[in-house]
């Protein structure tokens, strides 16, 4: 990934993915959260961004990007 992926991740899709509703998956991942070793959070982190990133790609070449 190139460091303006990552950049943008931790400057604009992580805020709004803190900021999203945690409506029906806040339960499973607190769960999740919860039960990892420090090794495995770091993975789960990055795995996380990985995700992120490729899902805000894919809006962005289908034009539905994440709301300002």
């Amino acid at each position: 990934m190139s460091d303006f992926m990552k950049w943008l991740y931790a400057h604009y899709i992580r805020p709004q993915l803190d900021a999203a509703p945690p409506d029906d998956y806040e339960m499973p991942l607190s769960l999740l959260e919860g039960e990892l070793t420090s090794e495995m959070a770091a993975d789960y982190e990055k795995a996380r961004e990985f995700t992120a990133i490729h899902a805000f790609l894919l809006g962005l070449r289908t034009g539905r990007g994440l709301p300002l």
